[in-house]
């Protein structure tokens, strides 16, 4: 009897407003390839290491299905933050992942996540080399954090910096219209630990409607407070509303994060991430106690990798094209590699998918040019707004029933009645 052609494909890391568009892009792929199955980790290599795993055959009966998961937000399968050992330091680990493997007769093992779950691609790929396994291994990108290595930029970016746009433009009108007689000071603390690509995504809202906000500060460059404070106190001579983003990540010359000069709590993730908040509610309180004006601090937190109601069509699409493309390069004998998108032209903006070694992506963080930034690294660039401005464009509309969003839900089970267009209402 001939081997089965299966694949299995995981979720890592935080999720984004597009995952589910890569993880349609590899279950459409794989069955217009030939594979015969389809399998999903639940939670990721943590899960499969309990050998917990759907067949997305039950899950996924129409074109329907694949198009209600484009739109879903959050990982379809569940994600986790899980650290393999070193592959010399666990055999034992190792040799589970690869008899649950050879139990499903995986042929290629495809997992979507940021520099984390790269270095599980390269960890499992490099084992696979060493014992003479026959998996292939290939990496799908996805953070809205933009950091990855080598590629022009990252699935999950462009939604999440159109939502920070928007959004940005949203509080800005709010501040404004809460100035009659006051002054007041608005902090907007955007996601990004050592990379600010999301943070300069606020300056999108300068428009002609909109002077965008005054200040934009990213990890990159060290945070001064005594300056800070000068360029706010300066701003509110001239005007009654001043707004200012910062990353969660900005740190004193130091090293310390700002965020530990208020109250923080110590938790640290798997691969050693310090738990970042705080930032812009320790700055409102300073600001306040320095300038007795109003301040007012807002997170935007998990709605800025969730928002699939403000989702990019540009990135749904590349997205799936990623997806896409891992499984034809494992098809085609490709193992230890990484998905990437190279960006062709700007106007009109064109894309195209390349392949690089995992090794050089792993572990590598892709920050913000300090020449993308102004003098005093107070605000961002004109390149760096330009760079983002394609990846923003196009609307990908939710299938609406009963007024809000219809996601694809993940069932242990296949479901007892298939959908069909009359239960749903397109917008």
């Amino acid at each position: 009897m001939a081997k089965k052609r299966n694949i299995i494909v995981g979720q890592s890391g935080g999720p984004t407003a597009v995952i589910n568009s890569s993880l349609a892009g590899v279950y459409k792929n794989a069955m217009e390839r030939g594979f015969d199955k389809v399998y999903g980790m639940l939670h990721g290599i943590q899960g499969l290491l309990d050998e917990q795993y759907i067949d997305l055959g039950t899950q996924i009966h129409s074109e329907l299905d694949i198009e209600l998961l484009k739109r879903t937000p959050s990982a379809f399968l569940g994600s986790c933050r899980y650290k393999l050992p070193d592959i010399h330091s666990d055999k034992e680990l190792y040799e589970k992942i690869f008899a649950i493997l050879n139990k499903l007769e995986i042929e290629a093992f495809i997992y979507i996540g940021g520099n984390d779950s790269m270095d599980t691609i390269k960890k499992l790929s490099d084992y696979a080399i060493i014992t003479g396994q026959t998996q292939k291994f290939l990496g799908v990108p996805k953070t809205i954090d933009n950091d990855l290595a080598l590629t022009d930029h990252t699935p999950g970016f462009g939604s999440a910096a159109k939502y920070i746009g928007t959004s940005t433009k949203e509080i800005i009108r709010d501040a404004e219209g809460l100035t009659y007689k006051k002054k007041m000071v608005t902090i907007m603390e955007i996601m990004g630990r050592n990379a600010g690509w999301l943070t300069g995504a606020t300056a999108l809202a300068r428009q002609e409607d909109c002077d965008g906000p005054d200040l934009i500060y990213l990890p990159e460059v060290p945070f001064d407070q005594d300056h800070f404070l000068a360029k706010v106190e300066a701003l509110l001579e001239k005007k009654d509303s001043v707004v200012v983003a910062v990353s969660e990540g900005i740190r004193l010359a130091d090293g310390r994060y700002v965020c530990e000069l208020g109250s923080v709590a110590d938790f640290v993730d798997a691969f050693g991430h310090k738990q970042l908040q705080g930032t812009a509610t320790y700055l409102a309180n300073f600001l306040a106690a320095k300038t007795g004006c109003k301040t007012r601090a807002v997170e935007l937190s998990t709605l800025q990798r969730s928002a699939s109601h403000m989702a990019s069509r540009v990135d749904i699409d590349e997205a799936f094209m990623v997806g896409g493309a891992a499984v034809k390069a494992a098809d085609e004998g490709d193992t230890g590699k990484m998905v990437v998108i190279d960006r062709i032209s700007d106007d009109p903006y064109m894309s195209a998918t390349g392949i690089y070694d995992v090794h050089r992506i792993a572990n590598e963080e892709k920050l913000v040019p300090r020449e993308w930034m102004n003098k005093d690294a107070t605000y961002v660039t004109e390149e760096f707004i330009d760079y983002i401005r394609p990846l923003i464009q196009g609307h990908y509309q939710p299938i609406m029933v009963n007024g809000l969003p219809r996601h694809l839900v993940a069932t242990k089970a296949t479901r007892s009645r298939r959908r069909n267009k009359s239960d749903l209402e397109f917008n």
